[in-house]
């Protein structure tokens, strides 16, 4: 799915431009979207937030979600990839109140505390453990007082079977970048970027390992 980013380059969806074709169909099949995307959306949406920032928004499958379950709500959607950009604009259901942003997790060009919520979906085990720091510091930076990050994206594996899942996406995707989530480290690495609260919301069984639905305070 993806090989490690370093520096400003940033990661197509699927990890590999080749990938970008069959991303949504990819997901589909292998990930529970329904179940986990749908449950993601109420938890971002709980307590009303008026602005939402999807980062790493890919094709923008959980961008339009958000807008499809919450018209009167401001969402914008960032990604580093034009191309998936441009097929997240032309996705069915996309309307024309939703923003959309190329630019970078590490470098996000919005002001300080300008989003009730931040959300993202696995973006980040792409991403080398500096970068990771760098993202979560600027979704923290753009969260307004009080305002929560929501994560979806992989967990410490809980059984074998998750566990060889797991190696074998990380055989592909880069073991230097995924290593904080195969250790469960992630989680901490919110605390350590100044987030409170921090909390395991879920945890779903899928193709390729478990899939861990995380939540945390600015």
């Amino acid at each position: 799915m993806a090989s490690p980013v370093k520096s400003s380059r940033y990661v197509p969806a699927g990890g590999r431009a080749a990938f970008t074709g069959t991303y949504d169909l990819t997901m589909r099949l292998t990930m529970r979207e329904r179940a986990w995307r749908g449950r993601l959306v109420r938890d971002v949406l709980e307590g009303g937030p008026t602005k939402v920032l999807d980062l790493g928004c890919g094709t923008g499958t959980l961008t339009v979600a958000l807008e499809a379950a919450a018209p009167r709500l401001s969402v914008t959607g960032v990604d580093g990839d034009p191309e998936v950009l441009d097929r997240a604009r032309a996705k069915a259901g996309a309307g024309s109140s939703i923003e959309w942003v190329q630019a970078l997790a590490g470098a996000l060009p919005f002001e300080d505390a300008s989003f009730d919520r931040v959300v993202s979906s696995l973006l980040f085990h792409h991403l080398v453990p500096d970068v990771k720091r760098a993202a979560l510091a600027e979704a923290r930076r753009v969260l307004r007082p009080g305002g929560r990050m929501h994560v979806a994206d992989w967990g410490r594996p809980r059984d074998p079977a998750m566990a060889a899942a797991f190696f074998a996406l990380r055989v592909v995707d880069g073991f230097e970048n995924t290593r904080d989530h195969a250790t469960g480290a992630f989680t901490a690495m919110l605390a350590d970027a100044g987030f409170g609260d921090v909390r395991v919301e879920d945890r779903l069984r899928t193709a390729w390992g478990s899939l861990e639905m995380l939540s945390a305070r600015e």
